[in-house]
């Protein structure tokens, strides 16, 4: 089939899903799970594990499956952001123990750097919190995350420019992404989120189950709450904790079975994906998850269980937020 034929032929999108679609997106999807693969496999080869950061899962996929979409269109942000961050998360663990003050630091931290850079990279502020969860220390994780994101910005920018070339149309779904993963128009609205993490980090603390707070949640909260009115999964009370929980057992599965090894990473990315097929969703965070065992010290099967709690609260408060301030939602009364 000729580029033109592509370009005119009619796509169908599950609600859920934005960008390509039929082959295209099975194409993008092949190539972000060689792109993990390849990273899992230098992180082997060279010992630099933190190499395969979580994030690059959920930035792979987005950018490839969504060549127009708003990573892939800011490929110098989408390089340099994360490893700010991940630098910002290496100072506060080296001089804070890890806490309410610590991860709100850092949290805080990772968000202000995303509005003076006006980064629209949200799984950035996962790079600053991680450190801090698994108590990294190492100033080399910065430039390990860098050698991740400069390759990854590189290929998004080659992806584009052959889908720009086929003159491939964004959609309906795309502009809601686009708009998701934009900065929030007003940052009062992440207050109830700030108020969430410092909640979530004294249950942590009192459970010792560190992982209710895992660092790809603050990002799916960044989203949620700093775009109320559009999230389209926000409404849907089961599908978002049920999908997070599904890829994180995934995720731990497949590293106690396989072990920790450039295959485990990509099927790994391949069972998030096919869960996010399966629920109709688009949540690249989620397939963070789903990596997350790979860079833990000795992960137990607490942590599917953790991811669950968290994500069920956090879904739990951001409907109770709605709940009282229905004036940011069209349609409820004020």
């Amino acid at each position: 089939m000729c580029a033109a034929e592509i370009a005119t032929k009619p796509q169908s999108f599950p609600a859920g899903q934005a960008g390509l679609a039929g082959s295209g997106r099975l194409a993008a999807e092949v190539i972000a799970l060689v792109y993990i693969g390849v990273i899992a496999s230098i992180a082997s080869v060279t010992g630099a594990f933190y190499v395969l950061f979580p994030e690059l899962g959920a930035l792979s996929h987005d950018v490839f499956t969504r060549p127009r979409g708003t990573w892939a269109r800011a490929p110098v942000l989408l390089a340099i952001t994360p490893p700010l961050a991940g630098a910002i998360g290496i100072a506060i663990t080296r001089t804070l123990p890890y806490g309410m003050l610590s991860v709100l630091t850092v949290v805080c931290s990772s968000m202000l750097l995303i509005v003076v850079l006006k980064s629209p990279i949200a799984p950035s502020i996962s790079a600053g919190l991680l450190p801090l969860v698994l108590g990294v220390k190492s100033w080399w994780y910065p430039p390990a995350i860098l050698f991740g994101t400069i390759l990854l910005a590189a290929l998004a920018s080659v992806w584009r420019r052959y889908w720009e070339r086929d003159h491939y149309a964004p959609r309906l779904a795309d502009r809601t992404e686009d708009a998701l993963e934009r900065s929030p128009h007003n940052y009062r609205d992440l207050l109830p989120l700030i108020a969430f993490v410092a909640a979530a980090t004294v249950a942590a603390e009192l459970t010792n189950l560190r992982f209710i707070l895992f660092p790809p949640l603050v990002v799916i909260g960044f989203e949620m709450f700093g775009h109320p009115e559009i999230c389209p999964w926000a409404a849907r009370l089961m599908a978002l904790p049920v999908a997070c929980f599904l890829t994180a057992v995934a995720g731990l599965v497949l590293f106690k079975l396989v072990g920790g090894n450039p295959l485990t990473a990509a099927l790994a990315m391949a069972a998030g994906i096919a869960v996010l097929r399966v629920l109709d969703l688009h949540v690249p965070p989620a397939l963070a998850v789903a990596l997350l065992p790979m860079v833990m010290d000795h992960p137990s099967y607490a942590y599917p269980f953790s991811v669950g709690i968290g994500t069920l609260s956090m879904t739990l408060w951001f409907r109770g937020w709605k709940a009282v301030a229905p004036r940011h939602f069209p349609g409820q009364p004020a």
